[in-house]
């Protein structure tokens, strides 16, 4: 596997360990839609989460949430859409970013909530 794919699995654990402990739980991960796939699906109390996570090994070249591109978000809405349309869910809904920049000395979260908004 890739450097880049094994550095985003990681950054996706971490971001799910990050969430847990913050109290959400995860409902899906890696779920896919077509062209889309979304991260994380977590829920907390009566709200569901769709999360992006966006994991780099330094910000020399950008903070990671700067890599969400309108295309991705396009997506990752239409994916969340069908989600909740194909699971019968009538929940409010919440777009996360998560940021993880990781290396040999670090491990930085930044969880940007309502990040994006459904058309």
């Amino acid at each position: 596997m890739a450097a880049h794919n094994e550095l985003g699995f990681e950054g996706e654990r971490i971001a799910v360990e990050f969430l847990k402990n913050k109290g959400y739980q995860i409902r899906q991960q890696n779920w896919r839609f077509q062209k889309a796939e979304i991260d994380i699906i977590a829920q907390k109390d009566d709200l569901i989460v769709i999360v992006e996570v966006k994991t780099r090994s330094s910000s020399d070249f950008g903070k990671p949430q700067e890599f969400v591109s309108g295309q991705k978000i396009k997506f990752l809405m239409r994916a969340a859409h069908n989600y909740l349309l194909s699971n019968k869910i009538d929940k409010e809904i919440r777009f996360d970013i998560i940021a993880v920049i990781k290396n040999s000395n670090e491990v930085n979260i930044e969880h940007l909530t309502d990040a994006f908004h459904l058309f």
